[in-house]
């Protein structure tokens, strides 16, 4: 019985032949669709979601995100509930009092470590040395909104009774502020901050900002959030999901990116100059960064405790929710 020998470039062509077409007769896995639902309009401080949607972060996970912009008709946590959604962003109030009326509201990842809504003021008018030098000051405030909930948690723990204080309920007007009616106004210190900031040195004011924060009041504010559904039957979809988002705001707020970063913002946001952009940027890193060592994305636990003992306090939620239970990172 003769052996049959075969050249070595028979063999190699028909492996290459099988690989080949084997290759070709694999279909390519469809990318997954989500809703990712924003708090918000397309601004700074959705930096890292555009940079995702627009340097693909998200499809290389395997997904397909649509990215909505939020607004004041916008609800993340009703679209999620409903299922019009995946993923939503919510501030800490928002989450507290949907969970109090049985959301199943969970909590990935917290974007801000520190409240962006700061009060203005001009330090060479006003003395602020202390909480106490609030007293006797007219006071913006939103009645209804964070800032409200805010400033009285701020004025109970230093003692300061709210009738030593003048509230005076401001619009999207500013008049009341550059006009020196009102000493104190509330605004976001990495949108609105740079805006008015500018305004008031190109007239030669100084100006100084007030952080609650800095104070001791911990009243968080935007989140990621999905459903506890989606977290249980769905967790790889989760898991990529935050994997992607998580990464693409660390590029973001990479000061090596910075160019990007700004040209992401214009792309979607093209009502917002682009020197304007150059100044939020920064205020919004050192928010979501405040330190060397911050990590982006990380859950203040104690800080989402004093939330909501801050709302039972002032009866904005009728009993405990335990929400330390709905904090659910899954990218530690």
């Amino acid at each position: 019985m003769k052996r049959k020998f075969y050249a070595p470039w028979l063999i190699f062509g028909a492996i290459t032949f099988l690989i080949f077409f084997g290759a070709c007769g694999q279909k390519e896995q469809p990318l997954e669709e989500v809703v990712y639902r924003l708090k918000w309009l397309f601004n700074i401080s959705v930096v890292g979601d555009l940079w995702g949607d627009a340097h693909g972060n998200f499809t290389q996970n395997g997904l397909r995100v649509t990215v909505k912009p939020g607004g004041p008709e916008k609800d993340a946590i009703k679209e999620l509930e409903i299922g019009h959604a995946q993923f939503g962003v919510a501030s800490a109030d928002q989450v507290i009092r949907a969970v109090s009326k049985g959301s199943p509201i969970v909590v990935l990842a917290q974007l801000f470590q520190v409240n962006p809504l700061h009060w203005i003021y001009r330090p060479d008018k006003i003395g602020l040395k202390t909480p106490q030098d609030l007293k006797g000051k007219t006071i913006g405030i939103t009645y209804g909104g964070n800032d409200e909930t805010i400033m009285r948690a701020l004025l109970a723990k230093y003692d300061i009774r709210e009738d030593e204080v003048n509230f005076f309920s401001v619009r999207y007007d500013y008049t009341p502020f550059y006009s020196g009616e009102v000493d104190l106004w509330p605004l976001y210190r990495n949108a609105q901050a740079p805006i008015i900031g500018e305004k008031l040195r190109k007239a030669g004011e100084k100006f100084d900002l007030m952080s609650p924060s800095r104070l001791g009041i911990q009243f968080v504010a935007n989140s990621v959030i999905t459903t506890r559904k989606m977290l249980q039957e769905r967790p790889d979809t989760v898991k990529r999901f935050m994997e992607a988002l998580l990464q693409a705001w660390r590029s973001a707020l990479d000061p090596e990116n910075k160019e990007k970063a700004i040209e992401t913002v214009l792309k979607y946001n093209q009502e917002t100059a682009e020197e304007i952009v150059r100044k939020q940027l920064p205020a919004t890193r050192i928010l979501m960064l405040p330190s060397a060592n911050s990590e982006f994305g990380k859950i203040d636990v104690a800080a989402w405790k004093q939330t909501e003992q801050i709302m039972l306090a002032q009866k904005l939620i009728p009993s405990p929710v335990n929400i330390e239970n709905m904090l659910n990172p899954v990218i530690k």
